[in-house]
């Protein structure tokens, strides 16, 4: 635990913006029939305004996503968390976002049978590091940045 003041919303925002950028693995939560709630650990690209991700069409998460699309990801430790609900759609993409894909991750899915890659638009945004930081920790609302 720190004693430090919580963060005002323009450093919040760019603290959340910078670990979009530079992280590079996500908790995914998805659930639908027929697999249920499921929770798994993806690598990821931020493009900004969405997220890449990739999953075996076949595997538990795949069906979910493809059944129900709405996901919750989550980045970083608990003391530092950015807590992400949106929605997910299957895609095709090109062979630039497969390459950026692969050189942020370090892991080219297009080499393997069955990926499936999903855009997830973020809907809502949160970040906290502390108790002291859960008044104000809504970043995004209904897909707009505040601030």
């Amino acid at each position: 635990m720190t004693d430090a003041p919580p963060r005002g919303l323009e450093e919040r925002l760019r603290d959340t913006r910078a670990k979009l950028e530079s992280d590079v693995d996500l908790w995914l939560a998805s659930a639908g029939s027929p697999g249920g709630a499921y929770l798994v650990p993806l690598s990821y690209l931020w493009d900004g305004t969405a997220f890449l991700v990739s999953t075996p069409r076949a595997s538990i998460t795949g069906r979910n996503l493809l059944a129900d699309g709405r996901v919750r990801l989550s980045l970083g430790p608990t003391r530092d968390v950015v807590v992400v609900d949106g929605t997910a759609e299957p895609v095709d993409i090109s062979s630039e976002e497969g390459d950026a894909f692969a050189e942020h991750t370090g892991f080219d899915p297009r080499k393997l049978d069955g990926y499936q890659y999903f855009r997830i638009r973020p809907r809502r945004i949160q970040a906290w590091r502390e108790a002291n930081e859960l008044r104000g920790r809504d970043l995004m609302r209904g897909g707009h940045w505040l601030g």
